[in-house]
C-alpha cells in the first residue's frame, strides 16, 4: 500500500493550495482518507476526513476554508485549502486505515508566509 502526497508549497496569506493524495495497493473506494498536519514539536493533528461514502468532517480551524473530496476512479483524494493563514504552515500527511494497519503518505510541506 502506498499513499503519494503532493501539492504543497509556499503561498502568501489569503492564498490557496490543493493537496493531492494518490493511493495504490488498496481498494481505495472502501476506505476513509484523512489529512493530518504536523508542526515541529507538536503531535499530528487531524485536519479533515472523507469517508468511503463521501461524508466529510473538518477540524474547527479548517471549516469554511478547506474542502476535502475524493475521486475513486483516480484513487485520489484532494484537499482544497483556501484563505490560508500563517498558522496553517505545517507538513501535511494523508492517511488511511486499511487491513488493520495505518498507512501514511510521505508528507508535503505547506508554508504560508508573506
Amino acid at each position: 500500500v502506498q499513499l503519494q502526497a503532493s501539492g504543497g508549497g509556499l503561498v502568501q496569506p489569503g492564498g490557496s493550495l490543493r493537496l493531492s493524495c494518490k493511493a495504490s495497493g488498496i481498494n481505495f473506494s472502501i476506505y476513509a482518507i484523512d489529512w493530518y498536519r504536523q508542526t515541529p514539536g507538536e503531535q499530528r493533528e487531524l485536519v479533515a476526513r472523507v469517508t468511503s461514502g463521501g461524508r466529510t468532517d473538518y477540524t474547527d480551524s479548517a471549516k469554511g476554508r478547506f474542502t476535502l473530496s475524493r475521486d475513486n476512479a483516480r484513487r485520489s483524494a484532494y484537499l482544497q485549502m483556501n484563505s490560508l493563514k500563517p498558522e496553517d504552515t505545517a507538513v501535511y500527511y494523508c492517511h488511511t486505515y486499511a487491513r488493520s494497519s495505518n498507512f501514511w503518505g510521505q508528507g508535503t510541506q505547506v508554508t504560508v508566509s508573506s
